[in-house]
């Protein structure tokens, strides 16, 4: 069962990121796209869409980051890590504790992640009880 660190309901296309990146100086943080030239998905749109990624790559400024995405409209439907990522945690909460938006982050094992990166759609639901369903949609 996945493992809440934020709980909201979001849907969107899967794009499925090939290696941890890090929001602070990694992604536009008005324009919702990867800016860090050396990730092998530069260019590619958060924007909407549920984020698959393996875990998030330093500096606790991606939670502001985050935030600002999430507050401009600019962020992912939600994101699933592989490995917990506190810093990206943060950034969702304080988004929904400043702005009432929220976008769920949660942690999948190994073939949940396997298969929600194989999906082209997914609609996430997570509680704050810590149940939370990850669904594929058409």
């Amino acid at each position: 069962m996945p493992e809440v660190l934020h709980a909201g309901d979001g849907e969107g296309e899967v794009l499925a990121l090939d290696a941890p990146l890090s929001f602070w100086g990694g992604v536009h943080e008005s324009e919702g796209t990867v800016i860090d030239v050396h990730h092998p998905q530069h260019g590619a749109t958060l924007a909407g869409r549920v984020v698959l990624m393996p875990s998030g790559r330093g500096s606790s400024s991606s939670s502001s980051v985050l935030a600002e995405l999430i507050r401009n409209g600019h962020a992912p439907a939600a994101i699933l890590l592989r490995e917990p990522d506190p810093i990206v945690a943060l950034g969702a909460l304080v988004a929904a504790e400043l702005y009432g938006r929220q976008v769920p982050v949660l942690v999948l094992d190994d073939a949940e992640y396997s298969e929600a990166a194989r999906q082209a759609r997914l609609a996430i639901s997570a509680h704050d009880d810590g149940v939370a369903r990850v669904e594929a949609r058409p």
